[in-house]
């Protein structure tokens, strides 16, 4: 019948409808807030007038280098501002940012470069001997097909200044006056899809060699808001970047602190004392940080803290499972901590333990047992369950019987980046597998009761125990190699290796062996990867030759947790 069609036909137009995209809050917050703080970074403030601004500049100066739809700009960098403001300039040119970890090697972070074929590395001065590195490996990789991205140095009044000297005198041009070449009323775009990618982050999983996690404009948008409206966060929060900008985008807050109009207090070096000090004197309400910083937090010396706190302070914690002790020892500092988890391929947080009022007059022991639970999902997340391995059936929600993790839905990656197998594996059967074990409970929540089998998290960073093995079977002494998770009081985990020597090797000398192959690691690999445990002895292995990694992570547990560095400088 004509006309039974009508409500359904009605067209988009450019009235109607645009790509969700998460620059728009930029541009939002210069209009509301020009005056207000966005970014404080020691004696550097800006306004979000000025931080919109300068973000245009960056992505004209990107457009009139060409750098656009199709290109991918690396920075390497602390949280300054520079990084916050690549998270919108980047793409506002129509490129990609790929936010790369400062704990890397230059093995790893040339991979990173060649892989993603970086046109731009932005990268603070400090680190600037890190991408000078990388950037020799990538040509020594390539030969003649090498071509050098753009490079920029980005100088910070905390570092040393011969730094920068040496970093200009090698031909990086400085960000400032690049973003100097660039227009302040830039027209920027929309992109025209919203399924146009935002971000690449790199994750290390269980596999050889990293693998690329492609973002799109409508997750970033989405999840930007979904922190917000999870975490209760108000309009003109203030904001400490404890929590890396590198790591997964920041979980986003970039796009959610502009969207809220707030203030981010940009943090270089992440101490207790520096913490509390930006509590005390900076009005800092909202950070995000793994269980390790919690815990530097709660251990601090008296010297460190300004207690009590002038206001309540709220946390959100993700990357390694805290202890119900942890929460409830932040909670009687004054803090009140929102529990989340997730993964790189999620932009970061996906689920949380949503705090139900009717919890409050139980126990206390009752409720960090409550709390301790990974939660619900996102309000941008449309897909949450655990199910059976083997026929992917949901699993009863007994909190007993243990599945996989999977999820579905916006908050999902567009996949990893050059990489079809991975991305059938992560796929299959319509949902994302995270490898992560857990029950449901009869409410609903789930709890995490294992990780993945390879993946150890130390400070909220994944670690590849493969990797790690990988460099130690290449150490002239050592047979065979495992390498699993030992609890660890300052980090949540840290690297166990469990080494058989080859024969003929004095036993006698294990003590001597043993730091002679940390020195060894620490030359091939991140300091953070390097074991703090080595066990000398044989493996456990099954009938068909393949290490018992179950067994290995129960001795690991049964030497007890790792004591505390003592620093508090993370």
């Amino acid at each position: 019948m004509v006309g039974e069609r009508d409500i359904d036909d009605l067209p988009k137009n450019a009235a109607n409808y645009t790509a969700l995209t998460s620059l728009w809050f930029l541009d939002r917050a210069a209009l509301v807030h020009p005056n207000r703080n966005s970014v404080i970074h020691g004696s550097v403030r800006y306004t979000w007038l000025q931080t919109y601004q300068r973000c245009r500049r960056l992505a004209s100066a990107l457009s009139n280098r060409s750098v656009g739809f199709g290109s991918t700009v690396a920075v390497i960098a602390p949280n300054v501002p520079a990084i916050y403001e690549a998270h919108f300039g980047v793409p506002m040119a129509g490129a990609v940012i790929n936010p790369v970890n400062i704990r890397l090697n230059a093995q790893t972070v040339a991979f990173l470069l060649e892989h993603s074929s970086a046109a731009v590395v932005m990268v603070d001065q400090e680190f600037f001997p890190l991408a000078e590195e990388a950037l020799k490996i990538w040509a020594n990789n390539t030969k003649s097909n090498f071509r050098s991205p753009l490079l920029i140095v980005i100088a910070d009044e905390s570092c040393d200044p011969k730094s920068l000297k040496y970093a200009l005198g090698r031909g990086a041009l400085d960000y400032e006056k690049f973003l100097e070449t660039g227009d302040p009323e830039f027209a920027w775009k929309p992109p025209e899809d919203e399924w146009h990618s935002i971000a690449l982050g790199y994750t290390s999983g269980t596999t050889a060699s990293p693998k690329g996690v492609v973002l799109h404009h409508r997750g970033a948008y989405l999840m930007s808001l979904s922190y917000a409206l999870a975490w209760g966060m108000n309009e003109g929060a203030v904001y400490l970047w404890t929590l890396p900008m590198f790591h997964c985008n920041g979980w986003c807050f970039p796009w959610t602190l502009a969207a809220l109009c707030g203030t981010s207090i940009c943090l270089r070096q992440v101490t207790a004392k520096a913490v509390y000090s930006a509590i005390a004197n900076q009005g800092v309400t909202h950070f995000c940080a793994a269980p390790v910083v919690l815990n530097t937090i709660v251990n601090a010396s008296p010297d460190e803290t300004t207690l009590p706190l002038p206001r309540l302070v709220h946390v959100m914690t993700a990357g390694a499972a805290p202890p119900p002790s942890l929460l409830s020892a932040m909670s009687r500092l004054g803090f009140r901590v929102a529990h989340t988890y997730g993964l790189s391929e999620t932009y970061g947080p996906s689920t949380v333990c949503a705090w139900k009022p009717e919890w409050d007059s139980l126990p206390q022991e009752t409720q960090a047992r409550l709390h301790a639970r990974q939660g619900v999902r996102y309000i941008a997340l449309e897909g949450l369950d655990i199910v059976n391995t083997k026929d992917m059936t949901p699993v009863p929600a007994d909190g007993t019987t243990v599945g996989e993790i999977v999820l579905r839905g916006n908050a999902v990656m567009k996949g990893y980046l050059k990489n079809p197998k991975a991305n059938a594996e992560a796929f299959a059967n319509g949902w994302f597998h995270s490898g992560d074990l857990g029950v449901k409970h009869p409410d609903g929540y789930i709890e995490v009761k294992d990780r993945s089998k390879d993946i150890i998290i130390s400070g909220g960073e994944n670690i590849s125990s493969v990797e790690i093995e990988n460099v130690l079977y290449a150490h002239p002494k050592i047979l065979e190699a495992s390498v699993v998770a030992r609890p660890d009081e300052r980090w949540g985990e840290s690297p166990c290796a469990f080494v058989t020597l080859k024969p003929g090797i004095d036993k006698s000398t294990e003590q001597r062996l043993a730091e002679d192959i940390t020195q060894f690691c620490r030359s091939k690999m991140p300091a953070y990867w390097v074991p703090k445990s080595i066990v000398f002895g044989p493996l456990p292995k099954t009938a068909t030759g393949k290490v018992q990694k179950h067994l290995l992570r129960a001795k690991a547990k049964e030497m007890g947790v790792m004591g505390p560095v003592k620093k508090s400088r993370l």
